[in-house]
């Protein structure tokens, strides 16, 4: 199949900014994507072969936007899987599969996987509604604080709270959800593996993530994590494990927590380029978005190992301000070396909505983290 400056068209469905960086790849190899995306300012739209507003849960719109296409993948998992499988027993390339969406997109069947698998992972309970799980939660037995999680649809911090008293529940919506074992962790980590159709396999360097202690959002992405070999290769490990029972084709991105006791707990995953691999654009050989791009079309995976030490720091809006977004101070973090900043294209900024990140690539990973901060402190997310 000749993929290059051809008749072969990409389908995405989901036009954010992993779309939009996915283009920069798809643009480099002369691939012509097409992109499906509800909103009609989607960060993607202007690098698209063609670019087309619809409901990525309305089964006519996935169904016929995948049509119009000779493969399809997703950068986002909430988008109709009953399409998906029509468009694939017709013979349509879907990566990644229906079958393994089906998984991943519901919370607690991906634990229950976790489960059967024999695959390390904090113990849960599943709950039809709130009001079930605070039936529960006001008997005996139950420990608080827990770890709450909607079972479907939640991002960037969405969807997730720590639960310290029966009264929280009374903030939650009432959907099926999953109660989680509050876990006390060293560090949490993150692992990309990249499979491709034909099942070449690779992983990333293990990273660690700096979390906002309110926000539940990524601050920082450090490449190498600092931990010790052996912890490393044991989340690489993990991580390939994942990926088998998953039989994924693209890339998987595996979160998981370090125990104080140096075990490794596989939090949850998602099916795409992930926000833990955005430091590989500038940090690495290969980038995620070129690897996915490899992996779901079966050309030879890219060399996973980084050039130097890259940190991601994640930009979201400030607190109090909401509108027209303004990067205030850009220009003094472009004056320092190694500091290459991505803007996703998000006109309206909110408080925490992610608008963009800066990679810091440095030889020295300490010099790195100072960098880190201080472009966490100079550039500010506000509103004209």
């Amino acid at each position: 199949m000749n993929y290059f400056s051809s008749d072969f068209r990409l389908g995405i469905l989901g036009g954010g900014q992993l779309g939009k960086m996915l283009l920069s790849d798809t643009r480099k190899f002369d691939i012509a994507t097409l992109i499906l995306d509800p909103s009609e300012e989607a960060p993607a739209q202007y690098g698209a072969f063609e670019f087309i507003q619809g409901d990525l849960m309305d089964f006519d719109t996935v169904y016929q936007f995948g049509k119009k296409t000779d493969l399809l993948t997703i950068e986002i998992e909430n988008v109709n899987l009953d399409a998906l499988e029509k468009l694939e027993e017709e013979g349509h390339k879907v990566y990644p599969s229906p079958k393994t969406l089906r998984l991943i997109q519901h919370k607690g069947k991906q634990k229950d996987f976790y489960n059967q698998n024999q695959i390390p992972t904090a113990p849960y309970q599943r709950f039809e509604s709130i009001d079930e799980l605070k039936k529960q939660a006001a008997g005996t037995g139950f420990t608080f604080p827990f770890i709450w999680k909607a079972a479907q649809f939640g991002y960037d911090g969405n969807g997730v709270k720590v639960v310290r008293s029966l009264s929280d529940l009374d903030a939650l919506p009432n959907t099926p959800c999953i109660a989680e074992e509050m876990i006390p962790f060293k560090n949490e980590l993150a692992v990309i593996v990249a499979r491709s159709a034909s099942g070449e396999i690779r992983t990333y360097p293990v990273v660690e993530m700096e979390f906002h202690p309110e926000a539940n959002q990524v601050e920082y992405v450090i490449c190498p994590a600092r931990i010790e070999k052996n912890v490393a290769d044991k989340a690489r490990s993990i991580a390939l494990k994942v990926s088998e029972k998953f039989n994924h084709v693209g890339l998987l991105a595996v979160e998981m927590f370090q125990t104080k006791d140096d075990e490794i707990l596989v939090n949850e995953v998602a099916p795409r380029p992930h926000n833990s691999g955005h430091y590989s654009i500038e940090a690495s050989y290969t980038s995620q978005f070129e690897q996915h791009i490899r992996a779901i079309l079966d050309l030879p995976l890219g060399n996973t190992d980084s050039k130097v030490a890259g940190i991601m720091v994640n930009l979201v809006g400030a607190e109090g301000y909401s509108g027209q977004v303004h990067y205030e101070n850009m220009e003094h973090i472009l004056k320092i070396d190694g500091v290459t900043p991505h803007i996703y294209g998000k006109r309206e900024t909110r408080p925490f909505r992610k608008m963009g990140h800066v990679t810091i690539v440095n030889p020295d990973m300490n010099e790195a983290r100072k960098i880190a901060q201080q472009v966490k402190e100079t550039i500010q997310v506000i509103s004209k």
